[in-house]
């Protein structure tokens, strides 16, 4: 994957929160996703672009 399109630009994931809890998401730059811990979902992005579905979401086990 071309490095460019793996990378979320700091200010925008300031900006983006998580469509179930508007809580704030943080990047996850192994598994190339915006993690929500308090909604334990993982949104995954797809060449570049975050995919914040709730139905596209991967459920994180503790």
């Amino acid at each position: 994957m071309d490095e460019k399109l793996s990378r979320v630009d700091p200010k925008l994931l300031e900006l983006m929160v998580c469509p179930l809890t508007k809580g704030r998401l943080t990047y996850d730059r192994e598994h190339n996703e915006l993690v929500s811990e308090k909604a334990k979902l993982a949104y995954p992005i797809r060449d570049g672009i975050p995919i914040m579905l709730v139905s596209e979401a991967r459920e994180i086990e503790e």
